[in-house]
């Protein structure tokens, strides 16, 4: 189908949700892996890619080490900018806004879906610090002696961010690199403006 600002829902999330959706039901493999750009204090830029965890009316969600290198640029800068990448079905997304920490409540919920294992890395790992293998294996278990009779409970070092919207693009890959682009932006008043750009 052509993408146009006529044939895209007026709802970015919605739009949004359509695509994600499509992507998984066509076997793209980790349809909610998404790049992550952060800029310090400074202005010196970073990415790296996290993992979609959450999606509503507010935003786009990611859990992290909150005192990672991309929470310490998000402390001192609280803007990014994520890119969903969809190769097979030559398909992007750019999502850009302010963002703010999730409520501890919901980071909890989320931290209780994940496996033990999973929480036993966030508890031992030191995110971005220097550290050989033997430090690590040593913080693992520690960890596993710690908790070995009880789940491990959310740190207070761990938590969630949502990357709320100010714009969102969909890139749609056409022939002659004739690529078809629409944004959606919000207008004065709040409400969503799509527009077409040229490739």
């Amino acid at each position: 189908m052509p993408l146009t600002p006529e044939t895209v829902d007026p709802d970015p999330i919605v739009q949004f949700s359509r695509w994600l959706d499509e992507a998984q039901a066509a076997g793209v493999r980790q349809p909610d892996a998404m790049t992550l750009a952060t800029a310090s204090s400074t202005g010196d830029v970073s990415a790296r890619t996290v993992l979609l965890r959450g999606l509503d009316e507010r935003g786009f969600v990611f859990y992290t080490n909150l005192a990672s290198a991309k929470a310490l640029d998000l402390a001192a800068n609280a803007r990014a900018a994520l890119v969903f990448h969809w190769r097979e079905q030559e398909r992007q997304v750019r999502v850009s806004g302010p963002v703010e920490p999730v409520a501890t409540g919901e980071a909890e919920a989320y931290w209780a879906t994940r496996p033990r294992g999973h929480r036993v890395s966030a508890w031992a790992s030191h995110q971005s610090e220097v550290v050989d293998d033997e430090e690590l294996a040593a913080r693992v278990a520690e960890i596993e002696a710690r908790f070995a009779n009880e789940d491990p409970p959310l740190p207070r070092f761990w938590g969630g961010y949502r990357v709320s919207l100010e714009a969102l693009e969909l890139w749609q890959g056409r022939a002659d690199r004739l690529h078809d682009r629409v944004r959606y932006r919000r207008d004065p008043v709040g409400a969503w403006t799509r527009e077409r750009l040229a490739p």
